[in-house]
């Protein structure tokens, strides 16, 4: 993933900030048609230019037929974050979403998920349970919106921001420009 790759390559430090994307999606999912249903979006093109968005920055993405509410993936994520596992669980989440098409909104699919990156299971089910990570996003959630932040992925660096998935050379610019230096 480019981020692991700037984490590689520069001395920088990455935060993951959760945003409301389809807060109100019901936990069995919505197909894309529900989803964009009254609104002048041709979902055949969307997705077609989101596939060759994909291909182009070498990103893997699967048929992608539905959408599914990311609340706990993302309370999750911050627990794996606590254990020194947020990347690996944020990349097994994107993986999951866009290439499997696996409901991310189940609490069991994310414990598997924790599993595959070895954390523990039933502890992931007792987070997810206890919602033990909730302030933590609602928290996010308000500082996605305080930055103006409408999309994701966006990244900030400084007074910076790029929207959408970017190619490598495009995130080694933005952390360049304020500042950052090569490991050693």
């Amino acid at each position: 993933m480019r981020i692991e790759q700037l984490k590689k390559n520069y001395d920088i430090a990455v935060h993951w900030i959760a945003f409301p994307l389809h807060p109100d999606t019901p936990v069995e999912g919505l197909s894309l048609e529900e989803l964009f249903a009254g609104r002048p979006v041709n979902i055949t093109h969307m997705m077609q230019r989101l596939k060759q968005a994909a291909h182009e920055l070498g990103l893997p993405l699967g048929e992608r037929k539905r959408t599914y509410n990311s609340r706990l993936a993302q309370e999750l994520a911050k627990w794996a974050e606590s254990r020194g596992k947020g990347d690996l669980f944020h990349e097994a989440v994107f993986r999951a979403y866009f290439v499997d098409g696996i409901n991310i909104g189940k609490a069991d699919k994310l414990a598997k998920l924790a599993g595959l990156i070895g954390l523990p299971e039933q502890q992931a089910l007792a987070v997810l349970d206890s919602r033990s990570f909730k302030d933590a996003v609602d928290a996010d959630w308000l500082r996605s919106r305080t930055l103006g932040i409408t999309a994701v992925p966006t990244f900030i660096a400084g007074s910076s921001k790029l929207v959408g998935a970017q190619p490598y050379e495009v995130l080694e610019q933005l952390v360049l420009t304020v500042g950052a230096q090569k490991p050693g």
